[in-house]
């Protein structure tokens, strides 16, 4: 893995979240439910033109704008979400929050009732059932797209259902520094320029030929200096999740056992730590895997197998990339000391 830069730390806000913070986004009053009527039919895909020459923007969106809905909560929470089977719909957990209950949306102006079925905290996942079936299932492509890949935005910005907004790609594998202790979701992100705004959490992010490569998570406030900065999580984060809340309405994460925190000159004088950079290890819990391993408060973990690291969000990255009882060698700072630890990775669920 290519090393990173540490970028200065700032304010992220989740795109579901006017002023609530985690628990969605306020928005014009909710619609009113009607009964289900019959499913539109998918519009057929584009013809295609000239050989070499790219789908019409118009019509990849005319395809899959059905595919993307708007989720509203009973507190006046709202957000997007996207087509997975013909009667789920999957969004971010922090629009739904803790709500059993939900109004979905559609493209046509009607909307129908939702129920929630499971949540994921870790990647910030959730996964509804609608009242209304057979709505047209879109294309997850799990491969990473490439940096500088045209892309399109689909949601509900501040409750302007069915808004679409275009950019490119502008990075992958993207970390939010700060934000780990917001959400863990917040690292492993595509990073794009197409605007988004609160309520596009959980739409879709798209590429050029309507694919769904990312669901919209956050993004950086203009009182940051930001311009166009937005996050989603990648398509292949959301579908196993969603397939494993699904199946089982849990999904199993690796995890380590320890809180961490941000390195700061201050603590690095108070507690005698030689390096610059790393993960500052706070806590260490009772018989976990980093407890197990030997891990104690004040170390700083500074190398995650092979991969340098740098921040808290680059340990939860390299550690989502491993598997439940894998094992891993950790390089570790204590005082002026490097010492190796192997750590046997563990399991964690969260509803």
């Amino acid at each position: 893995m290519n090393s990173r830069r540490p970028t200065p730390w700032v304010p992220v806000t989740l795109c579901a979240a006017l002023a609530v913070g985690l628990a969605g986004c306020t928005g014009p009053g909710q619609a009113s439910v009607e009964s289900p009527p019959p499913p539109p039919a998918a519009a057929p895909a584009p013809t295609a033109g000239p050989v070499g020459s790219e789908p019409s923007l118009a019509d990849v969106v005319e395809r899959v704008a059905p595919s993307v809905v708007t989720v509203r909560v009973g507190n006046g929470g709202l957000g997007s979400g996207v087509v997975f089977r013909p009667d789920i719909v999957l969004t971010n957990q922090h629009v739904v929050g803790a709500a059993r209950d939900v109004t979905i949306g559609y493209a046509d102006g009607t909307s129908s009732p939702g129920t929630v079925l499971a949540t994921d905290r870790i990647t910030d996942l959730a996964v509804v059932r609608t009242a209304r079936s057979g709505l047209p299932v879109p294309e997850y492509r799990t491969e990473l797209p490439r940096q500088g890949d045209p892309v399109l935005a689909i949601g509900s910005p501040l409750g302007f259902e069915n808004t679409v907004t275009a950019g490119i790609v502008s990075a992958l594998d993207r970390e939010i520094p700060g934000s780990a202790a917001q959400s863990r979701a917040l690292v492993d992100l595509i990073q794009t320029d197409a605007p988004i705004s609160p309520g596009n959490s959980g739409g879709a992010l798209l590429d050029a030929t309507g694919r769904v490569i990312g669901i919209n998570e956050a993004y950086l406030p203009p009182a940051t200096g930001a311009v166009s900065l937005g996050f989603a999580i990648p398509a292949a984060t959301a579908v196993d999740v969603a397939e494993q809340l699904l199946t089982a309405g849990v999904a199993t994460h690796p995890y380590l056992g320890v809180s961490l925190g941000r390195l700061t000159p201050q603590l690095r004088s108070g507690l005698g730590i030689a390096v610059d950079e790393g993960a500052l290890v706070l806590g260490v819990e009772q018989n976990g895997p980093a407890a197990t391993a030997g891990l104690r408060p004040g170390d700083v973990v500074t190398l995650f197998g092979d991969r340098p690291v740098r921040s808290v969000e680059d340990l939860l990255g390299a550690l989502r990339d491993t598997e439940p009882g894998q094992q891993v060698p950790l390089t570790v700072a204590r005082g002026t000391e490097r010492d190796a630890v192997t750590v046997t990775v563990g399991s964690m669920t969260s509803g």
